[in-house]
């Protein structure tokens, strides 16, 4: 079970991995000795393995303890990745829905510790309106998306996340975040890059938290009305189709 080619690798940690592969839709309850053999390993090893995938809810002992199944815990793991693709498959067709109607940039984004992670990007058809990729990550505090996120944590949580800057950047974001509390949006204009201009909102999921954010990006020095009206219909849309049902 063990790589000798790669000191880095942790052979606990990837022999429990293979434990949990051990389980199919064909074999969803194994006992101590068939996972022993099908891993080629002991049952000793095998018992440390099961014991603490037990432990942390990764598996659980059936049939007085001499079976085994997966577990709640795996459950969450692949939600986490289940919700992160249905989240995109909503957000896609609407984003560029969006970018058809006001021909401006539009993206979707994620929280990622100071940052905002783009997770997709549908280009305005000038081509002009925004430098950002999928998969660039721009500082929350100076960017639309990333205020939203910051509307919704506590002063605490701020200075917790924040509190290696100076005293007047650290005031600059407690700032922001005082007049973004309870927005249904955010503009910024010319804050992140002189002459661009971004509004953005948040997208809820079924339990009302905000998940991931929707922005629109243009050359200009003003949001009009309309482009802040169809950013928020986007994002509630997206908010639907992940199963939220308003207040």
């Amino acid at each position: 079970m063990t790589d000798e080619k790669d000191p880095y690798v942790v052979p606990g940690l990837k022999r429990g991995l293979a434990v949990l592969q051990t389980f199919t839709p064909s074999r969803p309850e194994l006992t101590l000795s068939e996972i022993a053999s099908a891993l080629a390993i002991t049952r000793s090893a095998a018992f440390r393995s099961v014991h603490t995938l037990v432990s942390e809810g990764y598996l659980l002992p059936t049939q007085q303890g001499h079976h085994y199944r997966l577990g709640p815990s795996v459950l969450r793991l692949s939600y986490g990745y289940h919700a992160s693709r249905e989240l995109l498959e909503v957000a896609q067709p609407t984003l560029e829905q969006l970018r058809d109607e006001i021909d401006w940039s539009t993206h979707l984004g994620v929280l990622d510790g100071r940052h905002v992670l783009y997770l997709l990007r549908m280009p305005a058809a000038q081509g002009l309106s925004s430098l950002v990729h999928v998969g660039s990550r721009l500082p929350a505090a100076t960017t639309a998306m990333g205020r939203i996120f910051l509307a919704r944590k506590t002063e605490r949580e701020l200075r917790q996340l924040y509190g290696d800057l100076d005293r007047g950047s650290l005031a600059r974001v407690l700032e922001a975040q005082r007049q973004d509390i309870g927005a249904d949006h955010v503009e910024s204009i010319g804050r992140f890059e002189s002459g661009i201009s971004s509004v953005a909102a948040p997208v809820l999921d079924m339990s009302g938290e905000v998940v991931a954010a929707v922005s629109a990006t243009n050359v200009t020095d003003a949001v009009p009305s309309g482009v802040v009206e169809a950013v928020r219909k986007a994002a509630t849309a997206m908010s639907m189709g992940l199963g939220w049902r308003g207040e």
